[in-house]
């Protein structure tokens, strides 16, 4: 890999009850546990920052694709669902459901789209074979 950018952050305090910085101070914020983990809550956790950078970064992967067959897609969205469970071997897994909505296409041609940006995505490809993603044309 070729490298065009680097993000650095910071995680001080006790991990998930603690916070986390970029060192451009960009992100600057507390983590809780959830309260449906048996945490505070009250601030944001890593699975909401995940689903952030997920979201974000596939919805430009699928507008690099758009762009490249010419669709024009219109107003879309992308949601990120990041759940975490705990695995049969022990320890704690990922598992992400990307929707998208297209409304300007037509399902077959929204599906197809969504299929080679999980291709193209950066967070796909660092997932794949790692953690179940399910992508869902809204």
């Amino acid at each position: 890999m070729e490298t065009v950018y680097t993000a650095t952050a910071l995680a001080t305090g006790d991990g998930r009850n603690g916070h986390v910085a970029s060192s451009d101070g960009l992100v600057d914020t507390d983590v809780r546990i959830p309260k449906e983990m048996g945490g505070p809550g009250g601030a944001t956790n890593p699975e909401q920052l995940f689903a952030a950078g997920y979201a974000a970064c596939f919805h430009s992967a699928l507008k690099v694709v758009a762009r490249g067959t010419g669709a024009d897609l219109g107003e879309t969205e992308v949601v990120a669902d990041v759940s975490i469970g705990t695995l049969e071997g022990g320890g704690f897994g990922l598992a992400v459901g990307l929707e998208v909505t297209i409304p300007r296409l037509d399902r077959d041609q929204a599906q197809q789209l969504v299929e080679q940006a999980h291709q193209v995505c950066p967070y796909s490809n660092a997932t794949r074979g790692n953690i179940e993603v399910t992508l869902t044309v809204a």
